[in-house]
């Protein structure tokens, strides 16, 4: 049993934030035209109009979003756009968080806001980082500050036993701090360490990954002996690496995925070995797919099948495929190479790849640092086009 202890310091003494008195309040009057409602339709009108006038809602958007928030004056609306601007809100990430949670529309700012802010300042927060992490998550503006999100906090911190490591987790998904760590978090925890996977790997899971510990526990006990089942060592890393991309995703995306290597003339044994090499060959969607095994494929030559035995190729970026291709094209030409696996050109950094190909050749052939530059220009082209 763990306990925890919420230090007073995150609830006291916290920096005090100036609230501006001038806002812009999002008018958006120039793009859209002022639109403007019959007073006849009472206060569900004025909520219509005020999204439309003041946050640029479309008015379909507008009349979708006013049955879960209803107000007949600008009062608080108001305050809410002032608060949300004076720490550094975008008019985007504003438009956002209301559409996402728009009940915080009727906040009293000073009173439930102020403080949840001021405590992520204080535990390191900036105010970039925190205008990003409540737009993408406002869900977390709900929460009682005292009941929920510092105890959340505080959990986090002694699982990682460092401030860094907590917010990083946090940065990646704010909900970590809105769930039941007793329902959830703790279970799947207890999940993994039963099947051997060592403690220090959990928690880089942890970090890296934390929507995966929200999994509904009996799920992913399914998910972590299918992995299992399949031969990867669950004391590796790469056993992380299966779990998390079987969690990313539907089990219907993932056949669709499937289908898609079968198209190239994979069998499910080679889809499988595949996945047991580099599991997060899944992960990459079906177009970016299709358009890396296209290049390689149809336009480079290689074979089908080699792909499926060097599948890390997958989770790599046009923009670092396609110009390395072409530049080992010239090398094999050249005959300044034999032979090249797909692993060692495309799985090292440039500065890497520069040193392997480039200057290790550059007494033969003084103008490759030239021409893999061009390469560059020539993909990027290429990529700007399609």
């Amino acid at each position: 049993m763990f306990y925890f202890i919420i230090r007073t310091s995150f609830v006291h003494g916290r920096q005090t934030i100036a609230a501006s008195q001038s806002s812009n309040l999002l008018i958006f009057e120039g793009s859209i035209g002022l639109r403007l409602f019959s007073n006849s339709s009472n206060g569900h009108s004025f909520t219509v109009s005020y999204l439309i006038n003041k946050c640029g809602f479309s008015p379909e958007l507008a009349s979708r979003v006013s049955k879960s928030v209803h107000f007949e004056t600008p009062e608080k609306p108001d305050s809410l756009i002032v608060f949300l601007e004076n720490h550094g809100f975008s008019q985007t990430q504003i438009v956002n968080l209301i559409k996402r949670q728009p009940t915080l529309l009727l906040s009293h700012t000073e009173k439930t806001l102020l403080p949840k802010l001021e405590f992520l300042y204080s535990v390191g927060f900036s105010r970039l980082e925190l205008a990003k992490l409540l737009s993408s998550y406002p869900h977390l503006l709900k929460y009682s500050l005292k009941k929920q999100i510092i105890p959340s906090f505080n959990l986090l911190r002694d699982l990682f036993q460092s401030d860094d490591k907590t917010i990083k987790a946090i940065k990646r998904f704010a909900g970590i701090l809105a769930y039941d760590f007793e329902s959830y978090l703790y279970p799947n925890m207890n999940v993994l360490r039963g099947i051997g996977v060592p403690e220090s790997n959990i928690l880089m899971l942890l970090n890296r990954h934390p929507r995966i510990f929200l999994y509904n526990p009996v799920l992913l006990k399914e998910i972590v002996e299918e992995v299992k089942g399949m031969g990867i060592n669950s004391s590796r890393k790469k056993f992380l690496a299966a779990v998390h991309a079987l969690t990313s995703m539907s089990k219907s995306t993932l056949e669709k995925k499937f289908d898609v290597y079968r198209r190239w003339g994979w069998s499910d044994q080679e889809i499988h070995e595949a996945f047991q090499r580099y599991p997060s060959c899944i992960t990459a969607s079906e177009d970016k797919i299709m358009a890396i095994m296209d290049f390689l494929v149809n336009k480079m030559g290689y074979n089908s099948t080699l792909i499926a035995k060097q599948s890390s190729v997958l989770s790599r970026s046009l923009r670092v495929i396609v110009p390395r291709a072409l530049f080992a094209q010239e090398l094999l030409s050249q005959g300044l190479v034999n032979d090249l696996k797909l692993s060692v050109l495309f799985d090292t950094s440039e500065k890497v790849f520069i040193r392997m190909f480039v200057d290790r050749f550059v007494n033969k052939a003084p103008d490759l640092l030239k021409l893999y530059k061009e390469k560059l220009k020539i993909s990027e082209k290429k990529l700007e086009v399609s």
